[in-house]
């Protein structure tokens, strides 16, 4: 990893993601959670604010030290316990169903091995446990497709590996959890962002 890759892209994330309309995205996606919450993707903590108040402990995996230093007056403002846990959503020390949620707010798009994740995130939770997530991937639109497919290579340089075509609905069902609650749409943002907007907000259970 690169200069750009450990010190720039986290504070480009860290500086985003405060629009209005992603944060209520993001709260509508935090609901429900409680108990001990496992957060992928924990970033500079723009999640922080957002648990209901169930949620007793939340473990933060987070590879970057700068986005976990760049949270760190966020997380001190939290009334719920906050402890950073792994660095790599792809491998976690956690105990076999030991988590009673996950949340992943805009983080399948980057990890590289994400069926390796998504299988952990399984492992992890609880027979009943859900995730919760947040993502942007594949749009629906051919023609956005083709602007996706183009601007992908570059999308991955400038965010440290960050996929625009994940099919995010398909990855998370081939793990094994069950969807039970999935919306498909353009954030309400200009045609031109287009690629970059079209979110997938849903909820899905490890089967008992």
């Amino acid at each position: 990893m690169g200069i750009w890759a450990t010190q720039v892209t986290p504070r480009l994330v860290a500086a985003g993601g405060e629009d209005e309309t992603v944060r209520e995205l993001r709260t509508r996606t935090c609901r429900g959670l409680s108990g001990e919450v496992v957060e992928l993707g924990f970033g500079s903590g723009h999640n922080v604010g957002l648990y209901p108040t169930e949620v007793t402990r939340v473990v933060a995996v987070e590879p970057s030290d700068v986005a976990w230093e760049l949270g760190a007056a966020r997380r001190s403002r939290s009334p719920i316990p906050i402890v950073r846990g792994d660095l790599d959503g792809q491998w976690l020390s956690l105990p076999d169903a030991s988590a009673d949620a996950v949340l992943s707010t805009f983080t399948l798009c980057t990890i590289p091995d994400v069926d390796r994740a998504l299988a952990e995130v399984k492992r992890v939770l609880r027979p009943g446990g859900a995730l919760h997530f947040l993502e942007h991937g594949v749009a629906p639109d051919e023609g956005v497709q083709r602007w996706q497919r183009l601007l992908e290579p570059i999308q991955k340089k400038v965010f440290d590996g960050c996929h625009l075509t994940r099919r995010i609905d398909r990855l998370v069902e081939e793990s094994g959890l069950v969807i039970e609650t999935i919306e498909r749409a353009y954030a309400p943002m200009p045609k031109v962002m287009r690629p970059w907007v079209f979110a997938y907000l849903g909820r899905a259970t490890r089967p008992d």
